[in-house]
């Protein structure tokens, strides 16, 4: 029978785990505690005295500077992030909380397993292996995404890079929309703590394979850090979005495999939807039934991400694939992650996999995943800013509207932003949108100076506003209050 181990952290708690390994990583040794509410994962290697340090600074000043602040709790949820550090039988170990549940699978194959994130960013995995009541819907994977980007800014903002952001290392649940980063004990904080580790397949930055050759010490030589971040991050978010790999194309730059694939992924990476060279484009006649449609660029090509989006794209995979100064930020990411999911539409089809699509600006909107046309009126709200009283720009934000939608306080006012300091008051719905009697509609719910500008009639709390062609509608008179010009598509 399995004993209970009692320990002192290094922090003077108490830690207890049962004797029993339940898991083993690359580098670890997993037990859980008696009642399951943490982890301890032991090392199975010695660690350094530099390695100590680290784990004692993850432990302790980084976490208390990112934990144990005002809005502190909010971060809990994006990361998995140890607690304490530990020795037992000459080996270090860290404390972990355990995942929240809804970061296992409940039904399938893998019924109880980990939602590791590979089995949602593969189209052959997904199409494989995991059943419908699992996949969620795109809605949800922009959920996702803006999570671990929020998360990733968080690391970065605080002056460390996490070194080996990968699919292996983010638990995603596509249901919920949820999202949090593990593996935090790898940390890299530049100058002081170098990475143990280059990164995963598939995520190393081009920069790190191509000097991988190179010596330690070598001033050519990349190592992982805050840039080489952004560029797992961008591939993360694509693979998450279109469940393909943005380099991983037909094209063979050598007919050694070991030599093909460092060339592919380090100095003779090229962008699979690269514009104007093709050559990498995926062969589809030599791809899996698992792996169509997603794997058929023309098909389904970025674009279908959005103008936000793909202009982020473009930056991460053309312009900084092999200049890291010019990739986006994880901050850059979520205010276009943010942005676009005001752009997305509900699929009139019931049976369309995906549920939703970003709506494309055109006079025919269709899902491009099952092809079904928008049949109806559709509101698109153009919203305007006033850098000066009485005078309004357009702001390049669109609101997409459809049948009890709801409006929110950062729709309303540009100076509200939906992050991490978002108060509970700000959150609350302020509005909602109805298709009510063949017309569309705004019922004012919280807002004290939402005014139909045509009529320069005040709408009182409680009444509403129809959405007709070229209507303009004030959300609010206080500083950085938006003006919205109505826009109808028919078809």
């Amino acid at each position: 029978m399995s004993k209970t181990i009692t320990l002192t952290a290094t922090d003077g708690t108490k830690v207890e785990f049962i004797d029993d390994v339940i898991g083993s990583g690359a580098m670890k040794d997993v037990y859980f505690s008696p009642d399951k509410s943490y982890v301890v994962g032991f090392f199975r290697e010695p660690q350094d005295a530099n390695s100590k340090d680290r784990l004692t600074n993850i432990t302790g000043t980084y976490r208390e500077r990112i934990f144990n602040q005002v809005g502190g709790e909010y971060w809990k949820n994006l990361f998995c992030w140890p607690t304490k550090m530990v020795e037992w039988n000459g080996k270090i170990g860290i404390v972990c909380p355990t995942y929240h549940k809804h970061f296992f699978f409940g039904s399938g194959n893998f019924k109880g397993k980990e939602k590791e994130g590979k089995w949602f960013a593969s189209a052959k995995l997904r199409n494989r292996f995991i059943p419908a009541e699992e996949k969620g819907t795109w809605l949800t994977h922009y959920h996702m995404c803006i999570q671990i980007a929020r998360a990733v800014k968080r690391l970065h903002a605080a002056g460390l890079a996490h070194s080996d952001l990968s699919y292996k290392n983010v638990l995603v649940d596509p249901v919920t929309g949820k999202a949090s980063i593990i593996d935090i004990d790898g940390l890299v904080v530049p100058g002081k703590y170098p990475p143990d580790v280059v990164g995963t397949p598939d995520f190393i930055a081009p920069e790190v394979l191509e000097t991988r050759s190179l010596k330690i010490g070598d001033p050519n030589k990349k190592l992982p850090s805050i840039q080489t971040d952004r560029h797992a991050l961008a591939v993360l978010i694509y693979m998450y979005l279109l469940y393909r790999h943005p380099l991983r194309g037909g094209k063979v730059n050598d007919l050694d495999a070991a030599k093909d694939e460092e060339l592919s992924m380090g100095s003779k990476a090229l962008f699979i939807e690269h514009p104007s060279d093709k050559s990498n484009r995926p062969k589809v006649d030599q791809l899996s039934k698992s792996e169509l449609p997603q794997g058929d660029v023309t098909k389904l090509p970025y674009s279908i991400c959005g103008p936000y989006m793909k202009e982020l794209f473009n930056r991460a995979f053309i312009d900084g694939l092999h200049n890291p100064t010019l990739r986006p930020t994880a901050d850059e990411w979520e205010q276009a992650l943010i942005k676009t999911t005001d752009l997305m539409q509900p699929c009139q089809n019931p049976n369309c996999e995906a549920k939703w699509f970003v709506f494309d600006n055109s006079t025919k909107p269709r899902c491009p995943f099952c092809g079904q046309e928008y049949h109806g009126q559709l509101p698109v709200l153009n919203l305007y800013y006033s850098p000066k009283k009485g005078v309004f720009k357009p702001e390049n934000y669109r609101l997409m509207v459809y049948n009890k939608q709801t409006l929110y306080k950062w729709h309303v006012n540009r100076f509200v932003t939906p992050n991490e300091k978002t108060s509970d008051e700000d959150k609350k719905p302020v509005g909602d949108f109805h298709f009510f009697n063949g017309k569309w509609i705004l019922i004012n719910r919280r807002l004290d100076s939402l005014y139909d500008k045509d009529l320069d009639k005040k709408i009182e709390i409680g009444q509403y506003v129809e959405l007709t062609e070229g209507k303009k509608i004030l959300l609010s008179t206080e500083d950085g209050g938006r003006l919205i010009i109505v826009q109808l598509v028919n078809n």
